[in-house]
């Protein structure tokens, strides 16, 4: 039973990161990652981030999801400030859709989650599709499917972790970070609390062999992509529930 609700927990602080760092433009689910806010941060893992997801609940507009997006923009998006990087293939091998993006469809290839390629355009290895994965993955354990325990192991040791500390970095320095600055305390705290529970180490920073320049590492293929984000940002298409197809086949763990 204690099991059980240890990974409903864990479901729903994934569930929180990933709403902030997939594009919610779907008003529904601002409201949700409110309330959900309003349950961890009176029930938070540790002063720290019981401190955090308070000062982000004070600052998220309750009717309106405006002050968020344009932060994640400044932050992602914005050609006039830093842009962050998401991909897991980026702090790994300095370039787009490399091998922690092929790695994380071998994992997918042993659940029933699928990107919808139509609707979210946000590759594999983005750390707001890793984050709603492990969620469902949580999910799916607290019901008693035991079978993901290994996928989720692996998602979280061999990617998440390879990366998280320096992206949260990354975004913590960022200059119009503010909001993402309480978010980032309170993913390092969870992050903590994983490690300890999977029993994983925290991971050595990357040595690069050489500093890429910034035009090299945009294949055709990524610039494809950010034009089709653009697109669907301007349509208002992004939607978190997008996320996921599931289907009723899987293949064994």
């Amino acid at each position: 039973m204690k099991e059980q609700e240890v990974n409903k927990a864990r479901a729903v602080y994934y569930k929180i990161f990933s709403g902030f760092f997939v594009y919610l433009t779907d008003q529904s689910k601002y409201f949700e990652l409110l309330s959900l806010l309003d349950i961890v941060k009176t029930n938070p893992l540790d002063n720290a981030s019981g401190e955090a997801f308070t000062n982000i609940a004070n600052k998220l507009q309750k009717d309106s999801n405006v002050v968020l997006l344009q932060e994640y923009d400044d932050i992602f998006h914005n050609p006039h400030t830093t842009q962050v990087r998401t991909t897991a293939s980026f702090y790994d091998e300095q370039v787009e859709s490399g091998r922690k993006r092929v790695q994380m469809l071998d994992f997918l290839a042993k659940t029933k989650i699928r990107r919808d390629e139509k609707n979210y355009s946000e590759y594999e290895d983005s750390i707001g599709f890793i984050f709603a994965v492990l969620s469902e993955l949580a999910n799916l354990l607290a019901n008693g499917e035991e079978q993901y325990k290994t996928v989720q192991h692996c998602i979280f040791a061999d990617v998440l972790n390879e990366f998280v500390d320096e992206i949260s970095r990354t975004i913590y320095e960022h200059e119009k970070a503010d909001i993402f600055k309480d978010v980032i305390v309170a993913l390092l705290s969870f992050m903590e609390f994983e490690r300890l529970y999977l029993e994983v180490s925290r991971a050595k920073p990357k040595e690069y062999k050489k500093q890429v320049d910034e035009k090299e590492t945009i294949s055709k293929e990524e610039m494809e992509r950010r034009a089709r984000n653009k697109a669907a940002k301007a349509a208002g298409a992004k939607k978190q529930d997008d996320v996921f197809i599931t289907y009723d086949v899987e293949s064994d763990i």
